[in-house]
């Protein structure tokens, strides 16, 4: 057998095929199987059933119908909802980065005074960054009561465990070298702060910070739902009552939002780079 012909079937020069060759193929259908099973489980968990959105499709197009045309009439009375909404985002993205900064240096192990703190600070971080914004407006809206300010707490705390450890791994990847020649003079622990790791991740605080500011917009729609203020409140009360009008037009107005604020997060990171 020539070279050619045991190339095309699959042997070695000695004829015989290579384990690793079957090996790498009885791995790829394991794998195929695996995920097949996977997908499989939750098609059965969710409980799926396509014929239902075949059947639903008229009452979605009743929905609509009474939802048009949408009541423009009323865009004065849902300004100060949609401003709540921006404001919550915008309150919850400013103390959150004056709140995540600190904890980005004890939760990096370039900057951090000891591993206890290390430990203590990331899984902290990691507390805030798991638990849903939605739970934690659940629980501000129980300690501070129905409004905005339960929502621009939800957020703040949300946004402390993002920008802690996207922070946190900006600062271990920076040169050491201001910090070290600062601490080599003498500077203490602020010292050094202030003038080596701020200036050193502010670039990248910039950006990061306007992405989450985008992210935060986004949320605070949906935070209205569980009674944390701004224009998602509005929308579920028209939904209760049944106001699809109403509904349709504060659809609009967050739709406008959302937008509006990637727009102008993409233009403002374009300045900072």
């Amino acid at each position: 057998m020539n070279s050619e012909t045991s190339a095309v079937i699959g042997l070695d020069a000695s004829g015989t095929k290579p384990v690793m060759t079957r090996f790498r193929f009885l791995l790829r259908i394991g794998i195929l199987v695996l995920l097949a099973l996977l997908l499989a489980q939750a098609i059965y968990v969710v409980q799926a059933r396509p014929q239902d959105i075949i059947t639903g499709v008229s009452g979605m197009k009743d929905l609509i119908s009474r939802a048009m045309p949408p009541d423009f009439a009323d865009v004065p009375n849902e300004l100060w909802p949609a401003l709540e909404t921006i404001d919550i985002a915008i309150f919850g993205t400013f103390f959150a980065v004056i709140l995540a900064l600190p904890l980005a240096v004890l939760a990096a192990h370039n900057t951090t005074p000891a591993k206890p703190v290390y430990y203590i600070v990331r899984m902290l971080i990691a507390v805030f960054r798991s638990v849903p914004d939605l739970v934690w407006a659940l629980l501000f809206v129980t300690a501070v009561g129905l409004g905005p300010f339960a929502g621009a707490l939800a957020i703040t705390i949300n946004s402390m465990g993002m920008l802690g450890r996207l922070l946190a791994e900006v600062i271990e990847d920076m040169d050491m070298g201001p910090m070290d020649a600062l601490a080599s003079t003498g500077a203490g622990r602020l010292q050094v702060f202030s003038h080596a790791v701020v200036p050193s991740v502010l670039p990248s605080l910039m950006g990061i910070t306007l992405y989450q500011l985008d992210a935060n917009i986004r949320s605070s729609v949906v935070l209205g739902f569980v009674g944390a203020g701004g224009i998602g409140f509005q929308l579920l009360t028209a939904m209760n009552l049944f106001q699809y009008p109403d509904v349709a037009l504060l659809i609009i107005m967050m739709f406008a939002i959302v937008i509006g604020a990637e727009r102008m997060s993409a233009a403002l990171r374009k300045r900072v780079a």
